[in-house]
């Protein structure tokens, strides 16, 4: 009939159609079950089989988008699909949709298998949770891995204030969970570094929310390599969130050798660089929340257009998009990288669902890194103001107690 597969306490099989009868019942946003002896379907359940008898989803892009994949840290611990959505670009951005279309694309998200979700209370702010919590209400949440993050206290003049004061975290995570609408939270982000706090004492209080159940497990986000060790020294990271894209690859020198020599998941947002490989480079983005952004200014913007032309061109090489070849490109970093590109258009998570379809070998993977060599990328990631909110920065004091 089939394999069995083991991944913790979940039983997992995959089988194969025989003699015209139908083996494959599909468990939503799991790998496949046998038919004989299933229980009652659920109705999330129905719909997903139904999708795939009538080719809506094929079997390659069931099994990119929705096994579960081998990282190292999750494998023991939380199942992620292979990509996840980030859904900050839904509420106060340039193009923020309304609650009704935001509500439709989480749900057509997961209905395709991208059932990690990403928010942050700092989105929006705070909308972006609450849009989440109404999304969730229309979806089975043991199928949904959620994250969010926390640290933002307000705004000031030099950008944000970020607190990781004990205090701060529980009453964070209180009123997430209330705008969520949720009983526990699958992943919790420090969202930046209390510079002013030992991250042991932001950790030991995380601790004590998983120790709780109200967090199932910790990440932390642009944090430097020893801030990253001593955090994880008080508790287990599962993961650490980091731009990862074709022309951002500074993390690649320390942080991710890190993250793969402790077992820590890697998270990537921003993987098709803010929007530029996905046709922000054809877009004039100067009067739009890009301008800011000095890659997407001036004459660093018309250097960038030339590099795009490079992966264009290797796209159509491919048989894909710009912005499907730069995520493949990402995915295929390794098992243990789970990106989470976000868009406010259907069309455009779809097509970057497709993406997984997209195999590169090791030579295409060099040809398309050195299309886009680092030194010709002009302008920085990120203003001088927000360079302090950046992993190289992410240090805290001493802790006192040791």
């Amino acid at each position: 009939m089939g394999k069995r597969l083991n991944d913790g306490n979940q039983r997992l099989w995959e089988t194969r159609p025989m003699c015209g009868e139908l083996e494959l019942v599909v468990s939503f946003s799991t790998l496949l079950s046998p038919a004989p002896g299933i229980p009652q379907l659920d109705h999330y359940t129905l719909i997903f089989v139904l999708k795939i008898l009538f080719l809506e989803l094929d079997y390659p892009i069931l099994q990119g988008i929705s096994e579960w994949r081998p990282l190292e840290l999750w494998r023991k611990a939380a199942k992620v699909s292979k990509l996840g959505f980030g859904c900050m670009s839904l509420t106060g951005h340039d193009h923020s949709v309304s609650a009704e279309d935001g509500i439709a694309i989480i749900k057509h998200a997961v209905e395709r298998g991208v059932t990690h979700i990403d928010t942050a209370d700092f989105y929006g702010p705070k909308t972006n949770e609450i849009l989440v919590g109404k999304a969730l209400k229309h979806l089975p949440r043991e199928k949904v891995q959620l994250a969010t993050k926390f640290g933002v206290e307000s705004m000031g003049p030099d950008g944000p204030v970020i607190n990781g004061t004990p205090e701060f975290v529980r009453s964070s995570l209180e009123a997430s969970l209330q705008r969520l609408d949720v009983d526990y939270i699958d992943l919790y982000y420090i969202i930046r570094v209390d510079r002013k706090t030992p991250i042991e004492d932001t950790m030991e209080e995380l601790k004590k929310l998983v120790e709780e159940g109200k967090i199932k497990y910790i990440g932390i986000s642009e944090a430097s390599p020893e801030t990253i060790r001593r955090a994880h020294a008080v508790h287990p990271l599962t993961a650490v969130q980091l731009e990862w894209s074709l022309w951002t690859r500074d993390v690649e020198e320390e942080l991710i050798p890190l993250c793969r020599e402790l077992g820590i998941g890697i998270v990537a947002y921003s993987p098709l660089g803010h929007g530029f490989f996905a046709g922000k480079a054809k877009e004039d983005t100067s009067n739009s929340s890009l301008g800011v952004f000095p890659r997407f200014q001036g004459e660093n913007l018309e250097q960038n257009r030339i590099l795009y032309s490079k992966v264009e061109k290797l796209a159509g090489k491919h048989g894909c998009t710009p912005a499907q070849l730069a995520l493949a490109w990402v995915l295929h970093q390794g098992d243990d990288v789970s990106p989470i590109p976000g868009t406010t258009k259907i069309k455009n998570l779809d097509s970057n669902i497709e993406s997984v379809k997209v195999k590169l070998t090791k030579e295409d993977l060099k040809e398309i890194t050195d299309a886009i060599p680092i030194h010709e990328v002009a302008g920085g990631t990120y203003p001088e103001g927000l360079k302090q909110f950046t992993w190289k920065y992410g240090n805290t004091p001493p802790n006192k107690r040791t």
